[in-house]
């Protein structure tokens, strides 16, 4: 590869790190995320899929493709071409629209995603490095109260740094982990102000610092040739969260009166994570069509989240399930431009884990998209994405988001031994 394409890879890698964390901080600010129902529990949840895998319904736990990143399943990194180095950078950017009773709502979102790296470790190992969001929470909206009236406001968001690994032992058979660090802060607020003027900010914060466990496992299979099935397992532990969480009362009005804390306690022992199951099965026809199922089940009920003592209540959580199905036809791997794009198309629908009251949170959404070669074989990923989210069976409140995503797939060969002269 030629020198100043590494220069410009590396470039890009350092810039999109120092980006991340500012950008995550915007995200804080109503940026990706723009929805009342993240106002429960850890926010909205993220599944770790790239802007291609998006466009497929975010599958992903049986792909297995030289020159795609796929943090969903640990044990794919081992597919990577032993001359390659891979690096994936995603951003998005779309409209929300809401609609509870004759009150309707919208906002434009946007912001970075994700960076991701992958590099070979011999003929049978690679590793995968990189920053993606776990969850999100971003909402403002108004309420009236009794003398008064009382607005409603919540940021931030958790975010994970991983390193992961995997091997090929044997044959089709491929297993893997991710070791990642959870780390962010969670804000949410809320305004009142009374008939006589009087003004009172009321913040629950909540600070995550610990790791995260994913383990994943593949088998492939090829046979008349042509044909490959792969089946694929994940699994990442639950577990006791760590950090710290508190509450605020202030006095707007009263600009020298100091803050009061209130409730603040560790989260180890009252606020947790579930277990996290999935599987997939993809089926590709010599390396042009490829289809996959997937499905994630999460126990949600089992984990806790207890509130702030004298400020908020504990909240109770629905057990988690997504199905998706995704396919991606690649006329040619080489040939004219045209043949050699890969349009893509997807659905999913799930449960989620929060509750409003008795309701559940449901949601399900329609994907497609185009990988675009480039000369340099870096691959440019755009894809559009249609989600409805509702409570269900009372409806109080319904989202719709139309959301445009870009990802910039760089895969350029690092690893060529030099020619002896």
């Amino acid at each position: 590869m030629n020198i100043i394409h590494r220069i410009i890879a590396s470039a890009c890698f350092a810039l999109a790190l120092a980006a991340y964390p500012a950008a995550s901080a915007a995200q804080g600010q109503d940026s990706q995320t723009s929805s009342p129902f993240s106002m429960k529990g850890y926010g909205l949840l993220n599944d770790r899929a790239s802007s291609a895998q998006r466009a497929m319904g975010s599958v992903g736990y049986a792909m297995r493709d030289s020159r795609q990143i796929n943090v969903m399943n640990p044990a794919s990194y081992s597919a990577i071409d032993t001359m390659t180095f891979l690096f994936d950078i995603g951003a998005d950017v779309g409209i929300y629209r809401s609609k509870e009773g004759s009150s309707k709502g919208r906002n434009t979102l946007g912001g970075l995603d994700y960076v991701t790296l992958q590099v070979p470790i011999g003929r049978i190992m690679g590793a995968s490095a990189g920053l993606l969001p776990f969850s999100s929470v971003g909402y403002s909206f108004g309420d009236q109260i009794p003398n008064g009236e009382s607005s409603y406001q919540g940021s931030g968001g958790i975010t994970e740094a991983y390193l992961g690994f995997s091997i090929r032992p044997v044959g089709g058979l491929s297993v893997g982990f991710n070791a990642g660090y959870l780390f962010g802060n969670e804000f949410n607020d809320i305004y009142s102000v009374n008939s006589q003027g009087s003004q009172s900010l009321y913040e629950r914060v909540l600070k995550v610092r610990d790791y995260n466990l994913q383990f994943g496992l593949q088998y492939s299979h090829e046979f008349a040739r042509r044909h490959r099935v792969t089946v694929g397992m994940a699994y990442t532990l639950g577990h006791d969260l760590h950090g710290e969480t508190y509450g605020v009362k202030y006095d707007i009005a009263t600009e020298s009166t100091k803050p009061d804390t209130i409730g603040f306690r560790h989260l180890k022992g009252g606020y947790s994570l579930p277990h996290t199951f999935g599987a997939g099965l993809s089926y590709e026809f010599d390396k042009k069509l490829f289809v996959e199922a997937d499905f994630t089940w999460q126990p949600w009920s089992k984990a806790r989240f207890d509130g702030v003592e004298d400020f908020t209540a504990a909240e109770s959580f629905n057990d988690r399930w997504r199905a998706a199905l995704g396919a991606q036809f690649q006329p040619r791997q080489r040939g004219a431009w045209l043949k050699r794009v890969a349009y893509r198309i997807g659905a999913y629908c799930e449960r989620d884990y929060q509750m409003v009251g008795t309701s559940d949170v449901r949601q399900y959404g329609l994907t497609c998209g185009f990988g675009l070669p480039t000369p340099l074989r870096t691959r440019i990923n755009i894809g559009f994405e249609w989600r409805h989210r509702y409570s269900s069976p009372a409806v109080s409140l319904t989202e719709n988001y139309y959301m445009f995503t870009l990802g910039l797939n760089l895969s350029e060969n690092w690893f060529v031994p030099s020619k002896i002269r």
